[in-house]
């Protein structure tokens, strides 16, 4: 099958069953896979031109859904959580669209540019699997392994009560908190909207939506348990996928001059999508049943592999 948007010519079950993979199990960690699928255009695909940001995008548009739902059915979703991230990677995405275009057209430096935020992903994830890491996160990892524990009670037969896991408990311009399975957390709030304004800018340049640069950041930094955060955090990458699909689109028009393919691959976005709705549905209903750190490990190895390849690239 050929996709004249981005020039690529192959069966359309190869980008089902690619994005089914990927999103099942990145989807565990609250991220959509994104950012692995688009290394796989660019490398496997040659898809290198600025569409391929917004096809990503379409991906998350298309896939996430799934996954949230199944976050929303279980009372995993941490509400203010989702609309800080929101708020902040919005306008960071407009400006990270622009930035795209206008300096990044090279598929060279495209390359590299995605490296250095895979090596990022990838290194907080494996340091979190630290003993260091884990000394200072001890209650999460008690937290976690509770957690897993009653979902396997639940398994074999234990019935939910049906009310949500996730309680606010103060939420406000300078402090969220928030209690999960009996534990307590608490950030300041400004602190997480300054960090995901600069997450918005460097996942429209990406395009992948800012689930899987905040998802880590508030695992390591924040301190916070991967099952309460997972929900947020693909909430937030499907808005703000929606919003920068749009952009892309619509500021398409004005770089007709440059000659390059800035709009989506709306056909290609979509296959990719339709793989990704259903692997972050299965991922997000059997989440509870893997551990924690099993999901890390997978991620962070898979992250920083790649991550070395495409630095790399960037001497050859």
């Amino acid at each position: 099958m050929y996709f004249p948007v981005s020039g690529v010519d192959i069966s359309p079950f190869v980008p089902l069953v690619v994005a089914f993979g990927v999103s099942f199990f990145t989807s565990m960690g609250g991220v959509s896979g994104a950012f692995l699928l688009l290394p796989f255009q660019v490398s496997v695909l040659h898809f290198t031109s600025p569409s391929v940001s917004p096809t990503n995008l379409v991906y998350n548009i298309v896939g996430i859904p799934g996954g949230v739902y199944r976050y929303l059915r279980e009372g995993r979703m941490a509400w203010p959580l989702a609309w800080v991230i929101i708020s902040g990677t919005l306008p960071g995405v407009f400006i990270g669209a622009i930035f795209r275009i206008k300096y990044l057209p090279d598929p060279k430096h495209f390359k590299f540019f995605v490296g250095c935020v895979l090596l990022y992903i990838g290194a907080r994830l494996l340091y979190d699997l630290t003993a260091r890491a884990r000394a200072r996160k001890a209650k999460t990892s008690e937290l976690e392994e509770r957690f897993k524990q009653r979902a396997g009670r639940r398994r074999a037969g234990e019935k939910s009560s049906g009310r949500s896991m996730i309680r606010t408990v103060t939420f406000s311009l300078t402090r969220y908190t928030f209690e999960f399975y009996g534990e307590t957390f608490s950030f300041h709030t400004i602190v997480l909207l300054l960090l995901t304004f600069a997450v918005g800018i460097v996942s429209g340049t990406y395009g992948i939506g800012g689930g899987s640069i905040i998802a880590p950041f508030l695992i390591a930094i924040f301190g916070l348990p991967v099952y309460a955060i997972a929900g947020a955090a693909l909430l937030s990458t499907f808005l703000t996928s929606i919003v920068g699909v749009l952009f892309y689109t619509l500021i398409a028009p004005l770089y007709a001059y440059t000659g390059l393919v800035i709009a989506p691959d709306w056909k290609l976005g979509i296959l990719f999508g339709i793989g990704g709705l259903l692997g972050m549905y299965c991922g997000a209903r059997v989440q509870k049943y893997f551990s924690a750190r099993l999901i890390k490990l997978i991620l962070g190895m898979v992250i920083v592999f790649l991550a070395i390849k495409y630095i790399i690239g960037i001497f050859a």
